[in-house]
């Protein structure tokens, strides 16, 4: 077999998670006609066997197929240098609240961890921290040294949030500028350990915190999590308004709440309506990353401080397909970057 061949049929093959050839992801560093390695840009650890066979599946003859994941950094905006420690940050919006950004903060963190990416997660959400009580913490966090804190880790997550410096029912009674200051300051004066994400949980709304954090901190992309119903969708719109403002990508929409699963007999509503997340995707040319369920385990979990992808179960299936899809997006958006990327090399 030609290596002219191998390489006509390897670009017919999809990736599903980014959505576009391996060879125009930039993911195929080496193909010989006994050998092809591939390097992703986002975790694909835990599911290089399937990968491996379906890209075999595509191939007219077997090669010895090596897979790796190498993460690299990205800033979406230019005039910002990357953190020390932190290779991206991602931000969870919704642009109102009760839509559970949080709890889909929290799992997607928890579920890029589960992937075997080196994860952190940031409470932005001065006025109502609730990742401590949803990460099951009542402790206050050490200090390193004389300036820097030291996370909380939990289920594998560095953590960080006010929550774990005031009292659990003390009011924030601070002002906007106040309130900015002090996010910059947790995500400047933790002591973050070698992350390749940090998920910040972002207070509802296009305020003061948000254009904060799009001027002074080096973000690398956002998401917007919305139910379905219109007026939730109203408040989503803004926030992608707000992101492409301030030319932060956004690499996709979350549908929460998208059908309520009945505990008792197991039927499906849509109770805050349908098509709404499909509907608003296809209008700001977004992708949609996922849909998931008002089901009261995911309550329940967060409530008990073990959120629901800690554990296995469908639920968790869906964290992890959303995770992996939007990681993926992100390292699509490193085109600017291609200087980090080795040539590919094709030879008999």
């Amino acid at each position: 077999m030609t290596i002219a061949a191998l390489n006509c049929a390897l670009k017919q093959y999809i990736d599903p998670f980014l959505g576009q050839d391996l060879f125009s992801a930039k993911v195929v560093k080496l193909l010989t006609d006994k050998t092809l390695k591939l390097q992703f840009g986002f975790p694909v650890g835990d599911i290089a066997a399937q990968i491996t066979a379906a890209v075999q599946a595509a191939l007219p003859q077997t090669l010895d197929i090596q897979i790796s994941t190498v993460i690299k950094g990205h800033v979406g905006q230019k005039s910002l240098n990357a953190l020390p420690q932190i290779k991206n940050i991602i931000v969870v919006a919704s642009g109102k609240g009760g839509v559970g950004k949080s709890t889909t903060a929290v799992n997607l963190a928890l579920a890029l961890s589960k992937m075997g990416a080196r994860t952190g997660l940031l409470d932005a959400d001065i006025y109502g921290p609730s990742v401590p009580l949803m990460m099951g913490l009542r402790t206050r966090p050490e200090f390193a040294d004389k300036t820097q804190l030291k996370p909380i880790i939990r289920h594998g997550l560095q953590t960080m949030s006010i929550g774990y410096l005031i009292g659990e029912k003390a009011p924030m009674v601070w002002r906007g500028p106040m309130v900015s200051t002090a996010v910059q300051q947790l995500i400047h004066d933790t002591l973050w350990d070698n992350l390749d994400y940090l998920i910040v949980d972002l207070p509802p709304g296009t305020g003061d915190i948000q254009l904060t954090l799009a001027q002074k901190i080096p973000l690398s992309a956002a998401v917007v999590v919305t139910t379905p119903q219109d007026l939730a969708l109203i408040d989503a719109a803004r926030a992608v308004e707000m992101f492409q403002k301030v030319q932060i990508p956004v690499l996709g929409i979350i549908e929460n709440m998208a059908m309520h699963i009945c505990s008792a007999c197991g039927h499906n509503e849509a109770i805050f309506g349908e098509q709404g997340g499909d509907k608003f995707a296809e209008q700001y040319a977004l992708p949609l990353l996922g849909r998931l369920p008002l089901d009261k385990k995911i309550r329940a979990d967060c409530d008990a401080g073990s959120p629901t992808a800690t554990t296995e179960g469908a639920i968790t299936s869906l964290y992890v397909d959303i995770a992996r899809r939007l990681s993926a997006k992100l390292s699509l958006e490193m085109t600017d970057y291609s200087h980090n990327f080795t040539n590919v090399v094709i030879k008999n």
